[in-house]
Formats: structure tokens, sequence, C-alpha cells
């Protein structure tokens, strides 16, 4: 026993050691740059913690689909809600002006759909009319939150949904998270304890699929690399501010071990190009700090 504590002991100090070198490489990459970044990592096995600017409360954008995504797979665990049960598309849920792949699969409407064909579009394709039509079957972002808030999910807040942040650009400040709360969130849902086996491989399973950002978190790193991702982004306002630009993941490692991540650029005067590089540029530092 005391030299398995030893050998934890020892586990965490080298972990944490080896931190004032990342932090410096990452404080490289966001200095001089007019954005605020919010970053951390959670090392899964070894318990390793990273942040920079952690706990600020960001905007979250289309990340809250994985939320929404994991309150609606609560109601499927406990029989309100099947992922066969057929979702009527029509010309009043298939909004046009708004990024929605679901529609360009049925620009007719008039389409009977299974629910986990809602679910993958909204996750993986980041569909945002498959949004709100998820939130209009919970009944609204209050169950989302209520769900996070009984598993313990800390720094984290849904007032909104695609519709009413395509209306109002301040809409997206009251949907925020802490990177923290990000990582925080996806080791809940990898030890199961946001939903059943069943529900965390299948939500596990399409965020593998995830189709967008493909210039972020996984852009520097080897080839196939499993990553369970979410991404987010507003684009940019009238006065060329970019809200948020974001992606959470957990990444599987060569060796068969994982570690969660959060990147949050919000509030950024920089060109598009260079939010999605820093995003970048700090996932190959984590990812070559983990393969030391």
């Amino acid at each position: 026993m005391k030299k398995i504590i030893l050998l934890f002991l020892l586990i965490s100090v080298f972990s944490f050691a080896q931190q004032p070198g990342l932090d410096s490489k990452i404080n490289s990459i966001i200095q001089g740059k007019k954005a605020t970044v919010g970053v951390s990592v959670l090392g899964f096995e070894n318990g390793f913690k990273y942040s920079k600017n952690g706990e600020k409360k960001l905007p979250m954008q289309s990340v809250f689909k994985f939320h929404i995504a994991a309150a609606v797979l609560d109601r499927v665990d406990k029989g309100k809600l099947s992922l066969d049960q057929k979702v009527s598309l029509n010309a009043a849920n298939l909004m046009p002006d708004t990024w929605s792949p679901l529609r360009d699969k049925y620009p007719n409407g008039s389409a009977e759909v299974p629910l986990s064909e809602i679910i993958e579009y909204t996750v993986a394709k980041s569909d945002n009319n498959g949004c709100d039509i998820l939130l209009k079957l919970l009944g609204g972002t209050g169950t989302v939150q209520k769900f996070m808030d009984s598993k313990g999910v800390k720094g984290f807040q849904i007032k909104y949904n695609e519709a009413d942040m395509h209306q109002d650009w301040n809409a997206q400040y009251k949907n925020y998270s802490t990177a923290v709360s990000a990582t925080d969130v996806l080791k809940k849902f990898y030890d199961g304890k946001l939903l059943s086996e069943k529900s965390t491989a299948y939500l596990m399973k399409v965020m593998l699929s995830t189709s967008t950002g493909m210039n972020k978190l996984i852009a520097q790193l080897p080839k196939d690399t499993p990553a369970a991702r979410k991404t987010g982004a507003s684009g940019k306002n009238n006065a060329g501010l970019t809200g948020a630009e974001n992606e959470i993941a957990i990444i599987t490692l060569p060796d068969g071990k994982h570690y969660a991540i959060a990147v949050f650029v919000s509030n950024s005067a920089e060109t598009q190009e260079v939010n999605c590089k820093m995003i970048s540029d700090i996932s190959k530092l984590v990812w070559d700090y983990f393969n030391k």
C-alpha cells in the first residue's frame, strides 16, 4: 500500500512539476492576441490538471449542443424519449438563415426522421435547427440546466437557443461555461456519471464522428487520433468581434490513456484563422506534453 501511495505521489509531482513549462509555452501562443483565451486540460488516468483563465465564464456557442444531447439521452435512459421515435421536420422548424445540414438534406421539409438522426446532425455536424428541435422536445433550456445542476456541473449556464442567439448577439454571453467546467463534464461523461453505459457509448460514437472544426483541436494531431469533439463558433459581429471560437474534446493517446481539453477564444479582434490557429497550437502543445 505504501508503495502504491508513493507511486501516486511521484506521478502527481511529475505532472504538476511540468505544468510551468506548459504554461509558458501557452502564454507564448496567446501573448499579444486581442482575445480572451480560456484553457483547461484534465488527464483522466493521472489526474493532471492545467488551466489558463479556466474559471472565466465564456460564451459556449455550439459547444452547448453536447450538454443538450446529454440531457436528451438522459430522457432516453428514463424511457421518456426513444432514439427510434419519429420527429416531424417542416417549414416551421427548418429555419432558412442558419447553419443546417439537416435542412439541406430535407429541403422540402415534411419529413419524419428518427430522434437519433436529429442528435447526430446536432452534435457531429453542429446543426442549429436540430439543436432547437431537441430543446423543444426537452421543453426548453431549463431542462438542460436542471440536468447539469443535478450532476454537479458547475460554471455552466444555458438560457437561450440558437434562434435567440441569431436574433441577439449578446444572448450568447448568457450561455456560458468555464473551460474547467467543460473538462469536468467531459470526465463525468467518460466515467459514466452522466448517462447509462449504452447512451454514453452512443454519444461518444457520435462525437468521434464530428466533421466540424477540422482546423482547430485536431488540426496538428496525428491522423486518425480518436477525438470525441464538440465545436462552437459565433462568427463576427459588425464591429469585427468574434464572440466565441471554441472546442472541447476527449483525446485518446497512443498508449490508450485519455485527456480532456477545452479551449475557448472569446471577444477576439483577431481573424478566424488566427483564432483557430491558437486553438490548434495549444492542442499540439498539450499533445506533445502527454506524449513525452
